[in-house]
């Protein structure tokens, strides 16, 4: 009977450093291993011949302490367990945070050609996706030609006041100060000719054939881009558009038409504020840093740029406007029913919208060298 008692009764755990190795012994439960601890920087290796019972925290323990010693150089040998310990330990080890991870497969020349192609073809295939939703926005935007009622009116006007007239302080103020910095800039290098009165030039062909309106587009892209994919993934999110659909309603006529026409109709509007802020922020920089008053600046301005530098940069901004509607709406409407999806898109119709804002620049850029304006 008390051989029996004895039997049920729990050996505490102790540790101990002997000959360079680390021996435990006695049982390895859960309520005895916190209580552990030795110095363990010389040893060299664990052995558990002397313990009796040990549950998975007494193995994970176990196992930690191996870790713990051998440190940057991976575990220690653990030695003495028996066939029941050294299964449970294996199983512990295999579901241990980066335990027994198998490695990352090498990739070959295939794997990575696959990989290319891969992309090469979702790129193709978003490429068919966003021209056939741009053929179904024109094909809405020539239907108001034919029925001019089915303008949504209201809509049109406060999506004009959003991406519109709320953006005129933040347009302006990015427009002046680049003008403020290419004047410092330019003067900096024509001083060192007598060649200041150039600069003039320097700042009206820079921020009227190009600055001017591609930061304007870019902002735009940034604010009200990112707007539209909230705006309609959170109307997807909540099946609404589904809704539209089931009720017979084109959500591209309510919800893309009137955001597009408001971004095409206040974009060139937006992008001759910043064409007059940033000739002022110009003018000013140049009036203190080289001397040039502003009746010098405006009488060289009227001399040399003619309508043509302005006309560059306003004609890019339709252009523009239905780049970033129609990537913006697009993305929306691509949301999931997740809050993820949401975020996601929204960074990829922002990143999309610039880059594709950027390259349409460089395609009017070299389209107007050729033609020589």
């Amino acid at each position: 009977m008390t051989q029996g008692g004895n039997d049920t009764q729990t050996d505490p755990p102790r540790i101990a450093v002997d000959e360079g190795r680390v021996v435990l012994s006695g049982d390895l439960l859960i309520d005895g291993v916190a209580a552990l601890s030795c110095d363990v920087d010389t040893a060299q290796g664990v052995d558990i011949k002397q313990v009796g019972r040990m549950d998975t925290a007494g193995a994970w323990f176990v196992l930690d302490l191996a870790g713990r010693i051998g440190g940057q150089g991976g575990t220690v040998p653990i030695t003495g367990a028996s066939d029941v310990q050294q299964l449970l330990l294996d199983t512990v080890s295999a579901n241990m945070p980066g335990g027994d991870v198998p490695q990352a497969k090498r990739q070959s020349i295939a794997d990575v050609i696959e990989g290319v192609g891969q992309s090469v073809h979702g790129s193709w295939r978003l490429v068919i996706e966003v021209t056939g939703f741009l053929g179904q926005v024109m094909a809405a935007l020539a239907t108001l030609v034919i029925h001019p009622r089915r303008l949504r009116l209201t809509s049109l006007v406060h999506h004009m006041q959003e991406v519109g007239l709320k953006a005129v302080p933040i347009v302006t103020l990015m427009a002046f100060l680049i003008g403020v910095v290419l004047a410092f800039q330019g003067s900096v290098q024509l001083r060192q000719f007598g060649a200041e009165v150039f600069v003039v030039d320097l700042i009206a062909i820079a921020v009227l054939r190009e600055l001017g309106i591609l930061l304007t587009a870019i902002i735009i892209a940034g604010r009200s881009g990112s707007a539209f994919t909230a705006a309609i993934g959170s109307m997807k999110m909540r099946e609404e558009v589904d809704a539209m659909r089931t009720l017979g309603l084109d959500p591209v006529q309510i919800l893309v038409v009137p955001r597009v026409l408001a971004l095409i109709i206040t974009l060139p509007i937006l992008g001759l504020i910043a064409d007059v802020s940033g000739l002022v922020g110009g003018a000013m920089m140049s009036w203190i840093e080289l001397g040039v008053s502003p009746s010098v600046f405006q009488s060289r301005l009227v001399a040399n740029i003619n309508l043509w530098q302005f006309s560059v940069g306003i004609i890019k901004a339709p252009f523009f406007a239905l780049i970033i509607g129609v990537i913006g709406c697009y993305e929306g409407l691509k949301v999931g029913g997740n809050a993820e999806s949401l975020g996601r898109l929204t960074s990829t119709s922002v990143v999309v919208s610039i880059f594709l804002v950027i390259v349409a620049d460089a395609m009017f850029s070299i389209f107007f060298a050729l033609v020589g304006v």
